[in-house]
C-alpha cells in the first residue's frame, strides 16, 4: 500500500509504508502548496529531478533538516554535498539505485538544467512502481519506460509553456500504460493554466483503460494495487 499526496507544482509526498519520500520539494515560495515548510513532516529521501528553483525548491534545506538522503543525479547532488548536505545518492541515467530498500531509477527528460541533464525518476518497493516524469516535454522511449517497468502510477506535468500540455501528456499516457494517471505542474502560475479534465478526456479517447485521478493541492491517494 502506497500514499500518494499532492503538494501542488511537481512536489508529492510518497508513503512507501513507513518510508516517507518527498520529491521536487518546492514548498517556499509556491503559490498553491497548502502547507509551509516547518508543518511538512520527517521525511527518509529526498528527490530531485532537476536543479531549476521551482523543484530543487528546499531539498538541501529539508535534507539537512531531516538528516535525509538526497537522491538526484551526479552534478545536483554534489552541489548539494558541497552544501552541507550528509548523506546524498548521486546517480545517473538509466541504472537502478536502492536506497533503503527502495529502488530508484533516473530516466531521461526533454528540458533543460543548469546543472547535470533533466531527469524524471521511477521509484518502486518491490511491488508499485511509481513514476515521476519530472519536467518534459513528450517522447517515444516513455512507450519503453512502460512495458519494461510495468508503471502502475504515471505523475505527469500538463501545464504547456515548459512541459507537456493535455494533449501530450495523454500520448505519455497511452505510451506508458500506468494503471493510474496523476496530472502535476499545471495552475501554479498563469502562463500554465490548464483544465485537468481536459486532460482526463484526452485520457478517455486514446488510453481509456486508465484511470485518471485529479488531486487538489494537498490531497492524497491511497494506492492497492
Amino acid at each position: 500500500m502506497v500514499r500518494i499526496r499532492w503538494l501542488g507544482h511537481a512536489t508529492f509526498l510518497i508513503r512507501f509504508g513507513e518510508k516517507k519520500i518527498i520529491v521536487d520539494p518546492w514548498i517556499t515560495g509556491n503559490p498553491v502548496c497548502p502547507i509551509k515548510l516547518e508543518e511538512l513532516e520527517r521525511v527518509d529521501h529526498v528527490v530531485v529531478t532537476h536543479s531549476h528553483g521551482d523543484h530543487l525548491g528546499d531539498a538541501i534545506e529539508i535534507a539537512k533538516r531531516d538528516s535525509a538522503k538526497l537522491i538526484a543525479i551526479y552534478e545536483i547532488a554534489k552541489d548539494a554535498e558541497e552544501k552541507g548536505v550528509k548523506n546524498v545518492v548521486g546517480g545517473n541515467i538509466g541504472g537502478w539505485i536502492e536506497v533503503d530498500g527502495i529502488k530508484y531509477m533516473l530516466t531521461p527528460a526533454l528540458h533543460s538544467s543548469e546543472k547535470g541533464a533533466p531527469t524524471g525518476v521511477i521509484m518502486s518497493n518491490g511491488s508499485i512502481a511509481i513514476y515521476h516524469a519530472g519536467d518534459t516535454g513528450l517522447f517515444s522511449e516513455m512507450e519503453l519506460l512502460g512495458r519494461m517497468y510495468k508503471i502502475d502510477v504515471a505523475l505527469l506535468p500538463i501545464g504547456g509553456v515548459y512541459t507537456m500540455g493535455p494533449y501530450e501528456a495523454s500520448i505519455a499516457t497511452f505510451l506508458l500504460r500506468p494503471k493510474i494517471v496523476i496530472p502535476m505542474h499545471y495552475n501554479t502560475f498563469p502562463a500554465i493554466t490548464q483544465d485537468p479534465e481536459t486532460f482526463k478526456e484526452y485520457v478517455k479517447r486514446v488510453a481509456p483503460g486508465v484511470n485518471v485521478r485529479i488531486l487538489k493541492p494537498g490531497e492524497e491517494v491511497e494506492i492497492r494495487i
